[in-house]
């Protein structure tokens, strides 16, 4: 069986100083590379926050506004107290505890993707 990298999904986005206020501002996340065709042009770009890599685009056709993504992480609660801390002015994550054994952080960027960080609660906590 071949081995498969992780999935990298592609997420819609309308303006580039919005994204870049909220991905790598606020989330913290680094940009991996920058691509247009030509200047004036929509922007293609990677960001990555540790392991995990997602593509922002503003090209029309590449990824629909909307779309939910889960992201597992070690420490949820950590991580929204940081982001906290950051004092963004559209946004004061809260983590959730589900049924189903995950702590949740959902946040929503400025196009309507929704990102669910998330951490296993531990068997003796559940």
């Amino acid at each position: 069986m071949p081995r498969f990298a992780p999935p990298i999904p592609i997420l819609r986005s309308f303006d580039e100083a919005q994204a870049r206020a909220f991905y790598i501002d606020f989330l913290g996340f680094e940009v991996t590379f920058e691509f247009r065709f030509e200047p004036g042009t929509p922007l293609y770009m990677g960001v990555r926050l540790g392991d995990c890599a997602l593509h922002l685009s503003e090209h029309f056709g590449d990824a629909s506004p909307g779309a939910s993504i889960r992201i597992e992480m070690d420490d949820v609660h950590g991580y929204c107290a940081a982001l906290n801390a950051k004092r963004y002015r559209h946004a004061r994550p809260g983590v959730q505890r589900q049924p189903w054994g995950m702590d949740d952080m959902t946040i929503s960027d400025p196009f309507g993707n929704k990102l669910i960080f998330c951490t296993d609660v531990p068997t003796d906590a559940q």
